[in-house]
């Protein structure tokens, strides 16, 4: 009898011991949810953070576990505020996403909200931006007649606007700050307080800073199309823009391209430019269009 019950001895001490095996074993680390990099998201003219809805679920079905912040700033009428105030504001706002983002970051921006990040990008010299998503963005300025502009300055046409907005008074809307009229150059170089800096088109002090900051991006993604409505010429998106007869110049025919007054050429040289022309969506339907997303977007949020 001791003899079978010292047989059973050791299940015994097993079943007294199995409470205490996990205090026991070496712990086993949790699987890593995401690799992917944070994306921050900049809206447009007249927009807010609820615009982005179906890009928020996109990134998350494609991208799970990824950390997307929508900035909610300048909403609204609050889009109309200056470039610049709008730039410190946004940057305020990015600086902690990025300090707790070692590996990088993406920005998708759309609008008008692409001329604020290519600020961003300029003025911040220590951004670690990976992908830079320019979303349908007037990135060599805007001359057209819009339903924007025309509640704005409903007196007012594209030919003639340019008095109110290469005025002190004017550079103090958003819109006016890449007013680019193509038949006034001297004019819009000398009165534009915001994208002929970030153009690099007019001299200023911190132009070789900006240019270098600027360039410290991994990728620069332009995505627009012939069917947008609202940015004139469409081909401000891709850094093409009208020349005095109103033909458009592509991206390599630009002055601000041939100087490489801000990096484009540069970037082109190393690859790190990518251009997703895509026809038949309108302005409002950008960051809504789930091909669009999955074509132009997806694929460069690593």
């Amino acid at each position: 009898m001791l003899r079978l019950w010292g047989q059973r001895l050791p299940s015994v001490w097993v079943l007294l011991l199995l409470p205490f095996l996990p205090l026991l074993l070496p712990a086993v680390p949790a699987p890593h949810r995401s690799s992917y990099k944070p994306v921050i998201v900049v809206h447009g003219l007249f927009d807010s953070s609820y615009s982005f809805r179906h890009l928020l679920e996109y990134i998350n079905e494609t991208h799970p576990g990824t950390v997307v912040t929508v900035l909610d700033l300048f909403d609204g009428r609050e889009s109309l505020r200056p470039l610049w105030e709008q730039v410190q504001g946004f940057r305020e706002a990015v600086v902690p996403i990025m300090a707790k983002a070692p590996q990088g970051v993406h920005l998708v921006c759309y609008s008008q909200g692409g001329l604020v990040c290519r600020a961003l990008l300029s003025v911040m010299d220590d951004h670690n931006v990976d992908s830079f998503i320019s979303l349908s963005s007037p990135q060599m300025g805007q001359y057209g007649d819009t339903d924007y502009l025309k509640w704005l300055f409903p007196t007012s046409m594209r030919s003639n606007l340019y008095r109110i907005c290469y005025s002190p008074w004017g550079q103090e809307f958003s819109i006016c700050n890449y007013w680019h009229d193509p038949h006034h150059d001297d004019l819009y170089l000398n009165a534009s307080s915001f994208l002929a800096l970030i153009n690099g088109e007019r001299d200023h002090p911190n132009a070789t800073a900006w240019r270098k900051n600027f360039l410290r991006v991994g990728r620069l993604v332009l995505i627009g199309g012939p069917d947008d409505g609202v940015i004139t010429p469409w081909q401000s998106s891709f850094f093409g823009f009208y020349d005095a007869n109103e033909t458009v110049l592509e991206m390599e025919e630009q002055l601000v391209y041939l100087r490489d007054s801000f990096g484009l050429k540069t970037l082109l040289s190393r690859g790190a430019i990518v251009r997703c022309p895509m026809a038949g969506i309108s302005h409002t339907a950008w960051h809504s269009n789930r091909t669009l997303y999955e074509t132009c977007i997806e694929p460069w949020l690593s």
